[in-house]
């Protein structure tokens, strides 16, 4: 197709080459189409159009999915028209019939706004839609391209945590150095995620209060028994303790006492009772 120097047609030799190749570079659209389906030509043009509107952002592909089945069949081509946004060798957007041009248009921007933020914008979108397993590739994809843009890990440690999976959302955070942990995109998440993932794996709350009666100063035992109580909603209790540790020793694991008061004080708001009287108490505390 010599329409455009943006738009090739496929063919089971270049297919790879074509796509998965260039999709490492930036995004690829493939038009995957039949000479029997009329959406498909009302299509065409307008997606022609579009690649000539972007000036070689993105190269667009037709395949014939009646002349090459087998890659229609491999990226599970059910339906013409159907067109897959292809990015770093994956399908990241998919489709399904004659969208009009600013569907194509909202996605096509997402891409070109850059590696990580594009990624990034995907990845949620992609999660948002259902689609985990292509939300964690996009997600990670993003986290490598821009490290320094904690927005990116704090949504797949979410994403992870949603899917049952707090330990790896754990892990994840840990792996951070430990000013990116202190940040305030961070820091709530991170407290969070350690006082429930703390809660799931504590002893009873019986046990733990044995514990503290015979030594007051076992930080573990009060973390867990913060951690549990704070599971059980009592947010007085919980917060409590974690007072506690943060004047008893702003080391413990990372200043967590402090980090997950501060935490608690974003969930409840300023104008909790709570809030007011803990927040007091830590500055007293600290001072």
């Amino acid at each position: 197709m010599a329409l455009s120097p943006y738009v090739f047609d496929a063919s089971a030799e270049n297919f790879n080459r074509l796509v998965l190749e260039n999709s490492h570079k930036g995004p690829v659209l493939v038009h995957f189409w039949t000479p029997k389906a009329g959406p498909c030509f009302m299509l065409m043009p307008r997606l022609v159009k579009l690649a000539a509107e972007y000036g070689g952002k993105f190269l667009l592909v037709m395949l014939n999915a009646e002349a090459l089945p087998e890659l229609a069949r491999r990226f599970s081509v059910n339906s013409v028209p159907t067109v897959k946004f292809f990015w770093r060798g994956e399908v990241a957007h998919t489709i399904h019939g004659a969208d009009p041009d600013s569907s194509f248009r909202e996605v096509l921007d997402r891409f070109i706004a850059g590696d990580a933020n594009r990624a990034h914008a995907l990845g949620v979108a992609a999660w948002q839609a259902g689609n985990s397993q292509q939300a964690r590739l996009l997600l990670a994809n993003a986290a490598m391209a821009e490290p320094a843009n904690l927005t990116i890990p704090r949504d797949l440690a979410k994403l992870l945590w949603a899917e049952g999976e707090g330990e790896q959302a754990l892990k994840l955070l840990d792996s951070l150095p430990p000013e990116a942990r202190a940040d305030a995109v961070i820091a709530p998440l991170y407290a969070h995620l350690n006082l429930a993932e703390t809660a799931r794996l504590a002893m009873p709350l019986a046990d733990l209060d044995v514990r503290l009666t015979h030594d007051a100063d076992d930080l573990d035992a009060r973390y867990q028994r913060a951690a549990v109580r704070l599971a059980g909603d009592d947010f007085s209790g919980a917060m409590a303790d974690l007072l506690a540790i943060a004047r008893a020793d702003r080391g413990f694991r990372n200043d967590i006492g402090r980090t997950s008061l501060l935490a608690l004080f974003d969930l409840l708001g300023s104008a909790h009772p709570l809030t007011r009287q803990y927040r007091q108490a830590l500055s007293e505390s600290l001072h």
